[in-house]
């Protein structure tokens, strides 16, 4: 445009059978919050803070790492795939997935793996990706707090050792200090390799629903990363959340929960959990066992009932 601003027209059309979908999210899809214009102008405002990261040289930063300008933007870079590894993982795409098991919302996981062979930035071996969903009796903001808060993570995230994380840098793209680039270190004082491995993690959040993502980085590759090195090869497998307002009417609430939880307008969440984790690493003859799919099983179990327990859920 003449005054050096673009003008966007976007149309999306789509077209669902409801009865496929589950019941908790079928309000989610007919309030228009599914598939609604509002949630992709979300999705775009983000991305253009995530711009100006890469692009501004004054980016708002709190660390002890001696981070470099430089090392901030391949920090971000590096997170952005790490969120694009999480969705397709967790949606099926980009890769040629195998369904091993259907899963039925908040009861068992689905359960899909994928041989990865010679992939830059991903670990060689077979990736087991395991996803639910569960409804909770609490509002999308305060889940939201809860699980990107380093104090209280040990209350559900079994890496970090029984103990709080320390946020060594925060990359933050603007005011919101919900949308944010961190990376962690576990303070655990029974982690005895805990100088080994860092947590690097990426939160985006807007009044439609909000990603928490993380994975396990190398502390070696992450030191080259914050000074300004390459990311491309830094191996990730990233897992998270995914939070969504449940759209639900006041009087149409699920009633299995602790009622006290959702009194007033805040309603409750829907939250996806997606895992990623190489569960062989000898590629293409690699195999999955049985042993495997019952502790993926069981780590989703306990990390939702620790969820649930932390935020004082039936």
């Amino acid at each position: 445009m003449a005054n050096g601003f673009s003008k966007v027209t976007w149309v999306e059309h789509t077209e669902y059978d409801e009865s496929v979908a589950h019941h908790l999210y079928r309000p989610l899809l007919s309030s228009g919050m599914g598939f609604g214009a509002q949630k992709w102008l979300a999705a775009l405002q983000r991305q253009c803070k995530c711009l100006a990261v890469l692009m501004s040289s004054t980016i708002s930063t709190e660390d002890h790492s001696g981070i470099t300008p430089t090392g901030r933007t391949s920090m971000v870079r590096l997170a952005n795939r790490m969120t694009r590894s999480y969705c397709a993982g967790v949606c099926a795409t980009m890769h040629m997935w195998q369904l091993v098991q259907v899963g039925n919302m908040g009861e068992e996981a689905r359960l899909m793996i994928r041989n990865s062979v010679d992939k830059p930035g991903e670990p060689s071996g077979l990736v087991l990706s395991a996803t639910t969903s569960v409804w909770m009796p609490v509002s999308h903001q305060r889940l939201f707090d809860f699980l990107r808060d380093e104090q209280l993570r040990s209350e559900w995230d079994e890496l970090s050792h029984g103990g709080p994380m320390q946020e060594m840098v925060h990359i933050a793209p603007g005011q919101d200090y919900g949308n944010c680039v961190s990376l962690l270190r576990t303070t655990a004082a029974n982690n005895t390799n805990q100088n080994a491995m860092l947590i690097l993690q990426e939160t985006q959040s807007d009044a439609l629903g909000s990603l928490i993502v993380y994975t396990a980085v190398d502390i070696a590759a992450m030191q080259v990363v914050m000074n300004g090195g390459d990311s491309a090869s830094v191996v990730l497998l990233p897992s998270g959340f995914a939070i969504v307002p449940d759209s639900f009417p006041n009087s149409a609430r699920p009633n299995d929960c602790n009622g006290d939880l959702i009194k007033g307008n805040n309603g409750g969440s829907l939250l996806t959990l997606g895992f990623q984790i190489l569960v062989d690493n000898q590629p293409p003859s690699a195999k999955l066992t049985t042993e495997s799919v019952d502790t993926v099983n069981s780590l989703i179990a306990r990390t939702i009932q620790r969820i649930k327990a932390a935020l004082h859920c039936n």
